[in-house]
């Protein structure tokens, strides 16, 4: 199996979304695929383990892609071998009248993760930056004061709406949280073959909405948007991965990856030592026990 570099995915801040990037050979089957992941989820899981006796980092993911990208599955995946007391996901869909009411922000800062404990965001605040370009109306339902028609929105309010998105980021990794932004890269002719088994499967035709197709003659415009709000918010406390997408084990296990050497190299994250006088009397502890 290929070794990677995870530094290929990493895009550095100053740098271009490369295209035509959603295919990745690890030059061997799906079978060592799953294997090789397997091991990495194991080693992710333990590692929970230990950030939550630490006490001290948050961790938060954030996954990002267009419709069938394989957000949801590799949630599923990566982290099946996580304590679930540890982790918590959040779907982000259509905002509430509640979330209206607040700033873009702030559905987002309710549920971010604690110390100690992982949390994924399928789909995020980028969505703030991207389905609202593409859909600029939809921002009129935010009461925003200053913006009364669709001609108000310009680029001074995107770009506003970058600097926010930064500050959250910086304020956020100032605290502890160590940030991972992963964008899932799909073509439109995979797109294409995996919204065909959602109609051909009928167990996955629930997945399906004709707004599904809508949406995908909207493709081009997304990727416009995805590729400025990349390369305007990926920072060295925040990066943005790209994933190669078309393979859904390989991308994974890319992620996987990425995230068990990126948080390996914080070798400060260690369970707590017992206290000494602790230490010295474990064999009382033990006695006691016993002798109960």
């Amino acid at each position: 199996m290929k070794k990677i570099n995870i530094n290929n995915f990493k895009i550095e801040e100053g740098e271009s979304v490369k295209p035509n990037t959603t295919v990745y050979n690890l030059e061997t089957d799906e079978a060592d695929i799953e294997k090789a992941l397997k091991k990495a989820t194991k080693k992710l899981g333990k590692l929970q383990n230990t950030l939550y006796a630490h006490g001290k980092y948050a961790v938060l993911i954030c996954l990002q892609g267009m419709d069938t990208a394989g957000k949801d599955s590799l949630i599923r995946e990566v982290f099946k071998a996580f304590n679930v007391q540890g982790i918590h996901v959040h779907s982000f869909k259509t905002p509430t009248g509640l979330e209206l009411d607040h700033d873009f922000l702030w559905r987002h800062y309710m549920v971010l993760p604690a110390r100690g404990k992982f949390g994924v965001f399928n789909r995020t605040h980028y969505e703030n930056v991207l389905v609202t370009r593409v859909h600029p109306e939809y921002i009129l339902g935010e009461n925003i004061p200053s913006i009364n028609k669709v001609s108000d929105i310009d680029d001074a309010f995107w770009e506003n709406r970058f600097n926010n998105i930064n500050n959250f980021e910086k304020h956020i990794a100032d605290s502890g949280t160590i940030i991972f932004k992963f964008f899932l890269n799909l073509s439109k002719e995979e797109q294409k073959n995996r919204l065909l088994r959602r109609l051909d499967k009928q167990e996955k035709n629930w997945k399906f909405s004709p707004g599904d197709l809508d949406e995908r003659k909207l493709w081009d415009s997304y990727q416009k948007y995805y590729k400025e709000a990349i390369e305007k918010t990926t920072k060295p406390h925040a990066p943005w991965y790209n994933i190669p997408a078309d393979n859904k084990p390989t991308a994974r296990y890319i992620v996987a990856k990425i995230l068990l050497e990126t948080l390996s190299k914080y070798t400060d994250i260690k369970e707590p030592e017992l206290s000494d006088n602790v230490k010295s009397n474990i064999s009382v502890y033990k006695n006691q026990l016993n002798n109960e």
